[in-house]
């Protein structure tokens, strides 16, 4: 079998870093440490620290797309039984670790925005697909009635997005999942007005 590229392990073990510890916080050396390979290897694949932070974020962009496909954009499930599997599946992965990580493309957004265009860019590009997405989550419980007609998607699906990446925030900062456990509770039952299930 043949042994996993540097390229590979850089990437895998660079993004557990910099989740755990922020961009501007994870050294080239912290990287390269934590991947077990030579510093000189990462130079060797990544233009630059900016490049490998791109990287990262598609990387891990792949697993995030993965659960909008299998919740939010699933037309075999009733569409708000897809969106609550969304929130949960995200309240599961920000409780880890008690809540220290936080979202990784809301920490970037937060921590490299300002000094770097390509992944301000990128991020902005993410977050407008997650919308679309929650977007048409709820034009489909529109069209199943779960929801009225006179709801307008776009406008709800940007406060679901927006709401939840200011939850998340506090939650990091708390050391608690309570915000985004809150965010949903309101969400539910006083924006969509939808009981949650016992």
């Amino acid at each position: 079998m043949p042994r996993p590229s540097h390229r590979t392990k850089i990437l895998a073990e660079g993004l557990r870093v910099v989740h755990e510890h922020g961009f501007g916080g994870s050294s080239v050396r912290d990287i390269v440490q934590a991947a077990g390979v030579p510093q000189g290897s990462f130079t060797n694949h990544f233009v630059s620290k900016e490049a490998f932070g791109l990287e990262i974020i598609e990387l891990h962009f792949v697993g995030i797309r993965e659960l909008m496909r299998v919740t939010l954009c699933n037309d075999l499930r009733p569409p708000l039984e897809r969106l609550r599997a969304y929130l949960d599946a995200n309240i599961e992965q920000i409780s880890l670790n008690h809540t220290k990580n936080g979202c990784l493309l809301g920490n970037f957004a937060v921590e490299a925005s300002d000094h770097s265009e390509a992944i301000r860019l990128r991020l902005v590009e993410i977050f407008a697909e997650a919308q679309r997405c929650i977007a048409y989550c709820l034009e489909a419980a529109v069209q199943s009635s779960e929801l009225p007609s006179s709801i307008d998607c776009d406008k709800i699906a940007r406060f679901i997005l927006t709401s939840m990446q200011g939850a998340v925030l506090l939650a990091k900062t708390q050391r608690d999942p309570a915000p985004i456990e809150g965010f949903k509770s309101v969400l539910f039952s006083m924006v969509l007005r939808q009981p949650l299930p016992n």
